[in-house]
């Protein structure tokens, strides 16, 4: 084997690193294969299995269903968009899996979190074309006839929430977009959970911009939503932005609402901070006293009328 294949070319600790030969390395707590298994989680009571969203570009998703106390009652359904700087993570992980169950049953609502494709290898936009394709596939379930049964069967398609956070927030405010923009036909977009957001700063980001070769910079809509002509017609009608004090980001996330606030889109706005924590907390630390209150919040979120 020539040596020269095992030279790194381009390295974004604590993330991935590049070689000569085009192979990409994950590095971290993310890129090691802990994959849950799918079936009846004993704590919670969810259970959980896997849908192909797209043959064709081999998306899918992992399905959190609560307890189902009243067979004819529908739940509010959350479309939830996985964190990682776009590039790591997936629901399919025990680190974000245990937080989905947490979640489902915390607001008894059906979870659907997508598996959209990683950059580097596909570089971005691609996450959040597959995400807002995952959302239109959804949207085929609207009227039960959609091919997973469990959307047709339990799903409220007049309560669809979409949720992310960090990475995920970003593609999750996306989304809301262009459902808006396109007048989504089917669900009801009732609201968005942004949690711990990645959005753009006073710099550009060296590893959006690597994995992102087509980025028009501080003008790049998906970075800085006030550049976007459609903000406003941005579906939900109401807006939970999640922080945390310590979080690197969190500045970057007052920002965001202060310029939805600004953009004419005619929603509520709510923020919650939770203190003495920094990004991503309750993935990295599960067993923090305050992931009990955050879910709590993004649950009475959920089912607030």
């Amino acid at each position: 084997m020539d040596s020269s294949t095992n030279e790194i070319t381009h390295e974004f600790p604590p993330y991935f690193r590049v070689f000569k030969d085009g192979r990409v390395e994950r590095l971290g707590r993310f890129a090691v294969s802990d994959r849950a298994p799918t079936g009846l989680d004993s704590k919670t009571h969810v259970q959980t299995k896997d849908v192909v969203v797209s043959s064709e570009s081999g998306v899918s998703a992992r399905l959190f269903l609560p307890k189902i106390s009243h067979p004819d009652h529908k739940l509010p359904l959350v479309v939830h968009y996985h964190g990682g700087a776009f590039c790591i993570g997936s629901p399919f992980s025990k680190t974000f899996h245990n937080f989905l169950a947490s979640l489902a049953a915390a607001a008894n609502a059906i979870v659907i979190s997508v598996d959209y494709r990683l950059a580097p290898e596909h570089p971005l936009p691609t996450a959040h074309q597959d995400s807002w394709a995952a959302l239109q596939w959804i949207a085929t379930h609207s009227n039960g006839q959609g091919p997973d049964p469990w959307l047709n069967e339990y799903a409220d398609f007049g309560r669809v929430f979409l949720a992310g956070e960090s990475a995920g927030a970003n593609i999750a405010h996306y989304v809301a977009v262009q459902a808006g923009a396109t007048e989504l036909i089917g669900p009801k977009i009732v609201g968005l959970l942004i949690v711990h957001p990645f959005f753009g700063g006073k710099e550009l980001d060296k590893i959006y911009s690597y994995m992102c070769p087509t980025s028009t910079g501080f003008s790049d809509p998906i970075l800085y939503p006030k550049m976007d002509p459609n903000l406003s017609r941005m579906a939900g009608a109401k807006v939970l932005v999640c922080v945390a004090e310590k979080d690197w980001l969190k500045d970057r996330a007052v920002a965001y609402s202060e310029v939805l606030g600004q953009s004419g889109w005619g929603g509520t706005l709510s923020f919650y901070e939770t203190e003495g924590e920094d990004h991503g907390f309750f993935l990295l630390n599960p067993s923090s006293h305050m992931v009990g209150p955050l879910i709590t919040v993004m649950a009475d979120f959920i089912n607030q009328d």
